[in-house]
C-alpha cells in the first residue's frame, strides 16, 4: 500500500506542464480561483482513485492474480496523477539536498502562499499540516536567490498578521534564515500597526531575531507573552 507520491517530474518544464494552472489558486479574482479549485478537486479525485488501485494490487481478492508488472503500472499511474495536484505532487521533494535546487520549489512556495492568503480555501480543499511544516522547515535556509528570499519575507509578514494557524510557529525558522533589513522593516511596521495579532506576533519574532540563542518553543512563547503583559 502507498500514501506517498513520487511524481516522476524532475525538471521545471514538467512541473509547469502539470501544475501551471495552480497559480489560479492565489489569484485575486474569485472566479479564477473557483476555476482552479474545481480543477484541483478533479485532480485529487483522480489521484485518490489511482492510489486505491495501487492498494488493490497489494491486497488482491483471492480470484485476482496480480503480477509485479501490474503493480508497477498501477504505481506509475498513481505517480502521474499525483504529479498533477497538490499537496500530492509536493510529497516528492528529495529527501536529501537543499530545496533551492528542486524543480518543484516554485510550487512549494505557491502552496504556502495559498495557505497564507486564502486559508479557508486551502483548509477545505488541500489541508495538509504535515506538508506545510515540512516545506517551511526545508525552506528555512539562508542561501536562497533574491526572488525566493523576497517571497519568504512576504510569507513571514502574512503569517504574523493573522490569528495563529497550525504550524505557523515554524515561520520563525524562516525569519531567522532570511533576517535582514527588509524583514525587520516589515515586522516593525506590523508591530506598530493597529492589528493586535500583528503587534503580538511581530513583537515575538523580532525578540527571537534579537536572541538567536533562544529556542522557539511553546514554553518560550508563554514566558515571553507573560513578561510582555506584565511589563
Amino acid at each position: 500500500m502507498t500514501d506517498t507520491a513520487g511524481s516522476g517530474v524532475d525538471d521545471a518544464d514538467g512541473w509547469t506542464e502539470h501544475l501551471a494552472w495552480a497559480y489560479g489558486l492565489i489569484a485575486p479574482d474569485s472566479a479564477e480561483r473557483a476555476s482552479a479549485l474545481a480543477r484541483l478537486v478533479r485532480a485529487r479525485e483522480e489521484a485518490e482513485s489511482a492510489r486505491l488501485r495501487v492498494n488493490e494490487t497489494w491486497l488482491p481478492s483471492p480470484r485476482l492474480r496480480v503480477t509485479a508488472r501490474d503493480r508497477a503500472a498501477a504505481q506509475k499511474a498513481y505517480s502521474e496523477a499525483a504529479s498533477r495536484c497538490m499537496p500530492e505532487a509536493l510529497w516528492s521533494v528529495p529527501a536529501s539536498g537543499e530545496i533551492n535546487t528542486w524543480a518543484g520549489l516554485p510550487f512549494a512556495m505557491l502552496f504556502l502562499e495559498w495557505e497564507a492568503r486564502y486559508p479557508q480555501e486551502w483548509t477545505r480543499h488541500a489541508k495538509a499540516w504535515g506538508t506545510k511544516q515540512s516545506l517551511i522547515r526545508r525552506l528555512a535556509i539562508a542561501n536562497h536567490d533574491g526572488q525566493v528570499r523576497t517571497k519568504l519575507v512576504d510569507l513571514v509578514d502574512l503569517a504574523v498578521q493573522r490569528p495563529y494557524r497550525c504550524k505557523d510557529r515554524e515561520y520563525v525558522r524562516v525569519a531567522r534564515a532570511v533576517d535582514g533589513g527588509e524583514l525587520r522593516g516589515r515586522l516593525h511596521r506590523a508591530y506598530r500597526s493597529e492589528n493586535p495579532w500583528a503587534q503580538l506576533h511581530a513583537g515575538y519574532v523580532l525578540w527571537l531575531l534579537d536572541h538567536p540563542e533562544v529556542p522557539n518553543t511553546r514554553h518560550v512563547w508563554r514566558t515571553w507573552l507573560s513578561d510582555t503583559h506584565t511589563s
